[in-house]
């Protein structure tokens, strides 16, 4: 069994099943676990365990050297006999991409949101891309059945979230919308960049591509106020995987 700290690192998008060829986002959850050949478990739930899903992760995770795994809920063999003793047994879970309320139901149904508690409160890093950084928050944004939607999550996290933050998505704009009707503050990230929480605080936000960045999203009255957050860009030579850090505030944005 792990100890303390508690570690989340959600991606807003990336990845290996985003971002074929750039393993940085990966590479990163992977050292934070300082194991030579870490335990990775995959929960591919969002997505109804899709096969190929399952494919590209093994051939993603068998190539850094990892124990791979992975947990299907949707199948009559869905893996590990006894779960909990599995999950709480790893270094990193990896959770995939698609539906967040499909993924959120499943797991309920399964006691998996117990046991994800549990392995979090333990010391087992969390992460995920999508669905799979939404689901850690109390409250999240979901565009995966049409229009954006408020969605309530685990919270181990106590903020609201919001991925693939693009300029001028619509993500963007009903997260906004949201928070202005009462939605509680939060971070977003666009693809390629993924926020790293220590414990409930945000420790470092962390990018695979030059451009990507984070955000940090408040209410003033009736207007958001939008501040981009310092973001490390893992590419840059020399920089490598570090303790946590607190990381600045920058660019505050009214909108």
């Amino acid at each position: 069994m792990k100890t303390a700290p508690r570690q989340i690192v959600a991606f807003g998008g990336g990845g290996f099943s985003m971002e074929s060829g750039n393993p940085l986002l990966d590479d990163y959850v992977l050292n934070l676990t300082g194991a030579e050949r870490p335990r990775v478990c995959f929960l591919p739930s969002a997505s109804g365990d899709a096969d190929h899903y399952i494919v590209r992760f093994y051939r993603a995770f068998s190539a850094h050297r990892c124990e791979a795994s992975h947990i299907s809920l949707f199948r009559r063999e869905q893996g590990p006999e006894d779960l909990r003793r599995h999950l709480l047994s790893q270094d990193l879970i990896y959770v995939g991409g698609g539906s967040v309320i499909s993924l959120l139901g499943v797991w309920r149904a399964h006691g998996i949101d117990v046991i994800l508690r549990e392995a979090w409160e333990a010391g087992v890093i969390l992460c995920g891309l999508s669905a799979g950084s939404l689901c850690w928050f109390a409250e999240a944004v979901t565009g995966f059945h049409g229009a954006p939607a408020r969605v309530e999550g685990l919270g181990l996290l106590p903020f609201s979230n919001c991925v693939h933050y693009e300029p001028k998505s619509s993500r963007r704009q009903s997260y906004h919308r949201f928070l202005r009707e009462g939605m509680r503050p939060g971070y977003a990230a666009e693809d390629g960049a993924a926020l790293h929480f220590t414990d409930q605080e945000l420790s470092r936000v962390i990018a695979s591509r030059p451009e990507a960045r984070g955000y940090r999203l408040d209410v003033s009255g009736q207007r958001v106020v939008e501040m981009r957050i310092a973001t490390t860009y893992l590419g840059e030579r020399g920089v490598v995987p570090a303790p946590p850090f607190p990381e600045a505030l920058s660019t505050a944005v009214a909108a």
